[in-house]
């Protein structure tokens, strides 16, 4: 007597696995494009051609002896600028966090009567960030990466070398 084909079980093992193959690519292929990762700097092309522009904000605020001190205790931050005696009406300050977009901010400080730039962040900062500092004109430019929190002042001088 000769069973059908249905009724053997190497026949559902030979087809069982190729099949679990296409059910797992298939899964594979939607949850890798559910939600595409974003890139941190999405218009990388224009920013690599605007590497030049750059270059010489960073060298103008070495020209100029800019250099400041970060303090950050209890969500207050303290930017107090060491390097040179002259008095900024607004400072730009730009945190990016090197791989989650969403983490991004900017902040526009003004200065107090010390002439120290103050703010009370919202959230807890940790981490590595890459910090900018720059002036409402956008004449000059500091570009540096810092770890997050630190016990001491954190030295943000600028650097042609990439951090």
């Amino acid at each position: 007597m000769t069973t059908s084909w249905y009724k053997e079980p190497w026949a559902w093992l030979v087809f069982a696995l190729p099949f679990s193959a296409v059910v797992a690519g298939i899964a594979t292929y939607f949850i890798a494009n559910h939600e595409a990762d974003p890139l941190v700097v999405g218009n990388y092309y224009k920013k690599g051609k605007a590497i030049n522009l750059e270059l010489s904000k960073i060298k103008m605020a070495q020209k100029l002896g800019m250099k400041f001190a970060l303090t950050l205790k209890n969500n207050e931050m303290v930017i107090k600028p060491t390097g040179i005696e002259k008095e900024f009406s607004v400072l730009n300050v730009n945190f990016y966090h090197p791989t989650q977009e969403k983490k991004d901010f900017s902040l526009v400080l003004t200065p107090d009567g010390d002439g120290n730039f103050r703010h009370l962040l919202d959230h807890e900062i940790k981490g590595k960030w890459q910090i900018t500092l720059s002036t409402f004109d956008n004449k000059w430019k500091i570009q540096n990466a810092i770890y997050l929190p630190q016990a001491t002042a954190i030295s943000i001088e600028p650097s042609l070398k990439s951090n």
